[in-house]
């Protein structure tokens, strides 16, 4: 199948470059266009990846944009995917998807209406070593999940980010910013969450920016820092979830799960790839079962050395899954239910009670060895 659906982005970033430059890697999309509030942004970035820098209006409108992917900041999410959605395009959101479930709903109300796909990152989880740990997992190698742990935790972003400040207020924070890539993970690995419950605190209401070019200055700080979370899923399962900007180190591992069988060691849902391992009872298991899963393969530096980055594979298995015509794995439902966990935990955290689920959703199909490589372009 040739053809390609063709991707315009509304919001020039940081996280654009990383679209851009890892999209020609796979099947079924072809980046064409770019748009920002700020056309010097969108400028910049056509120029650097050879596309063409359109007003938001104008992308819009564009007939050679089927999907558009929403790369504003978080508080602008809803109403950027709305409009994408009522120009009659699809439209695929970095996370996180909304910030309420009355947003999430009527954005549902209006792609359905239009027969529109939502689509929302992280796609982090249809990496080699969480599709590994799904495959474990189904395959009954640990048994049935009764419970676990996961920790995501650093002394935040204005160490490194030019502009941190948006990190800093509603909308963002450690629960709403890394938490899709652990709740996300944790519902195609563990299925839906029935309730949660949570401890919500603001240890310092000021940072200070220590990177270029802002260095030195004061920014507030208005979303709680440090989030303790349980969640209890619908299948029985129990996880602590514990999210903090206020930690300088640690030394827990990012998820452990443990199941009737065994444990599951996860690496860090941010990223594609990382080291996984299980045990049998008690008993480590040397050897993993042979995954020559493309995604898990180091295509990139990293500060830390070689990693695997794969970003835009949500983005291309959505735009294939509307040729082919069946379910993405990036899904609305999936994204809304995410936002609910995370959005439920801070309301939790505020009023000290534990808060009940209103949405569910189905668990992603599983994107093997085999399917993985057919959302790849061929390589000459």
């Amino acid at each position: 199948m040739a053809r390609k659906l063709g991707v315009g982005v509304i919001g020039c970033g940081n996280i654009s470059a990383a679209y851009f430059r890892l999209a020609p890697l796979f099947r079924g999309i072809e980046m064409r266009a770019c748009a920002d509030i700020n056309m010097k942004a969108a400028k910049a970035r056509a120029k650097e990846f050879s596309l063409r820098a359109e007003t938001v209006e104008d992308l819009l409108k564009a007939d050679d944009i089927d999907i558009v992917v929403n790369l504003t900041i978080p508080a602008v999410h809803y109403e950027v995917s709305k409009a994408v959605l009522d120009a009659g395009k699809h439209v695929y959101s970095e996370k996180p998807f909304v910030l309420s479930v009355k947003e999430g709903l009527d954005l549902k109300k209006r792609a359905e209406k239009k027969g529109l796909r939502i689509g929302s990152a992280p796609d982090t989880f249809l990496g080699g070593a969480h599709q590994l740990a799904r495959d474990l997992i189904d395959s009954g190698k640990v048994g049935r999940i009764t419970s676990g742990t996961c920790f995501v935790m650093s002394h935040g972003m204005e160490h490194w980010h030019p502009n941190p400040d948006f990190f800093f207020q509603p909308g963002a924070g450690p629960v709403l910013d890394i938490g899709p890539y652990y709740v996300t993970n944790l519902i195609q690995l563990v299925g839906p969450v029935r309730q949660v419950a949570a401890v919500a605190t603001t240890p310092t209401t000021e940072r200070t920016i220590l990177s270029k070019p802002r260095a030195g200055e004061k920014i507030p700080v208005n979303t709680p820092t440090t989030i303790h979370a349980i969640l209890e899923f619908v299948s029985g399962a129990v996880v602590t979830l514990n999210t903090s900007w206020d930690v300088w180190v640690h030394a827990h591992q990012p998820m452990e799960l443990y199941g009737e069988a065994g444990t599951l060691f996860v690496p860090d849902p941010n990223f594609f790839g990382g080291e996984l391992s299980y045990t049998n009872a008690g008993k480590v298991v040397k050897k993993l079962p042979k995954w020559d899963h493309p995604f898990g393969i180091e295509n990139e530096k990293h500060s830390h050395g070689m990693m695997a980055n794969y970003r835009t594979a949500g983005l291309a298995d959505m735009a294939l899954a509307i040729l082919e015509d069946r379910p993405h794995r990036c899904s609305m439902e999936m994204a809304l239910h995410a936002v609910e966990v995370m959005t439920g935990i801070l309301k939790s955290g505020e009023t000290g009670k534990f808060v009940a689920m209103q949405t569910t959703c189905e668990r992603p199909a599983a994107l093997g060895v085999k399917e993985a490589k057919a959302l790849l372009a061929k390589r000459g």
